[in-house]
């Protein structure tokens, strides 16, 4: 589809010659105005892609004032008309940053070549400060990113240093239950710590393309009772996992197999299983479920837990970011990140609802 350009011309003959032109060149002209406030309100309503200006209008607002208006508010890039090349007016057209000029009388090749400049020369500014503007987001989450990674490490860090300076310069003061107690603490804070670094590098193979996604045919039903047996060994006993298939592989060759990546889905399915047991520390029921539609497989898993804050919702799938009401529930606020990178290697999707205090539901679709 061409372009649209808005004509701003003082003289109504000049203008029509000059929508004309445009048309037969195959662009579209979808208004006329030769008053700056008409302009800037023709502006608003087509929001055209260019703008042709004369720099002398009608009324009290030269083109001049009505161009830096339409900069400022709509970033629309202004090409000037102009029978006058003197300094002056040459000096305040340059402070709106047009996109070129074109000098009264004019031929209709310099008027196409110079609008066509000028959208070229536009397009590649957008493109530049968009690149601008992304690579700013990038620095700005990265900084992000180091600044909470720090902040996970300090504290199991601490705890360690703690207990180990306890056990150290106070051994002697301390029965074995204290010292068992401190070791723990150590054990746990050393488990933190591997955990985190093992998501970190998971994250970082994420974030540079490493992860290679690799299907292989797969006893998905097989697959999800061992795990649904693995996860409940480590589950209270308060915590019952559900698990049930609702419809059946179409495949004629082995109904029984799937092409999925193993490990992928290993930790998708893991770290789904185990917040939903995690984050319901009173205990309740977990339904897992496993549905067969045709070309792809969905899982369906749902708590009865605390639930997500509405305010939480929108960013739980970013590296670091948890519920504001998980209290002392461990945890790092890197394996949704992750999940959702193995999701889309998989070319799947994943959603969730959520209600504080009534439980959480996650959705996965994998095509098959």
């Amino acid at each position: 589809m061409k372009e649209k350009i808005l004509v701003v011309e003082n003289e109504i003959i000049i203008a029509s010659d000059i929508k004309s032109c445009l048309e037969k060149a195959g662009y579209i002209v979808p208004g006329i105005a030769a008053y700056g406030e008409h302009a800037i309100a023709k502006a608003a309503e087509f929001m055209p892609d260019l703008v042709l200006m004369d720099v002398m209008l009608k009324g009290q607002m030269s083109g001049i004032e009505a161009a830096a208006e339409i900069n400022t508010r709509f970033n629309i890039p202004v090409v000037y008309l102009t029978a006058y090349s003197d300094q002056s007016n040459l000096q305040k057209a340059k402070t709106t940053q047009p996109f070129g000029y074109i000098l009264k009388p004019f031929e209709e090749n310099q008027l196409i070549t110079t609008i066509e400049i000028a959208l070229n020369k536009y397009q590649k500014e957008v493109v530049m400060r968009e690149a601008l503007a992304q690579e700013k987001e990038q620095q700005k989450n990265q900084s992000q990113f180091f600044s909470m990674l720090s902040h996970e490490f300090r504290n199991p860090l601490n705890n360690i240093s703690v207990c180990t300076e306890l056990l150290t310069d106070h051994s002697h003061q301390l029965n074995e239950t204290k010292k068992d107690e401190y070791l723990n603490h150590i054990q746990k804070s050393v488990q933190h710590l591997e955990h985190l670094l093992n998501d970190i590098l998971l994250i970082g193979k994420a974030e540079t393309g490493k992860n290679q996604f690799d299907p292989k045919p797969l006893d998905l039903e097989q697959f999800c009772r061992n795990l649904v047996t693995n996860i409940q060994l480590s589950a209270s006993q308060n915590h019952q996992i559900i698990f049930n298939i609702v419809g059946s592989n179409s495949s004629k060759e082995n109904p029984r197999l799937v092409g999925l990546d193993e490990k992928m889905l290993l930790h998708i399915l893991t770290n789904l299983l185990v917040n939903a047991v995690k984050y319901s520390p009173q205990g309740g029921k977990v339904k897992f479920e496993l549905f067969y539609v045709t070309g792809e497989v969905i899982f369906r898993i749902q708590d009865e837990g605390i639930g997500i804050p509405e305010a939480d919702q929108e960013n739980l799938f970013s590296s670091f970011q948890r519920g504001s009401n998980v209290g002392s529930i461990p945890g790092n606020g890197l394996g949704l990140a992750i999940v959702k990178h193995y999701v889309q290697l998989h070319g799947g999707n994943i959603s969730f609802a959520s209600k504080p205090g009534v439980g959480t539901t996650f959705i996965v679709n994998l095509p098959i």
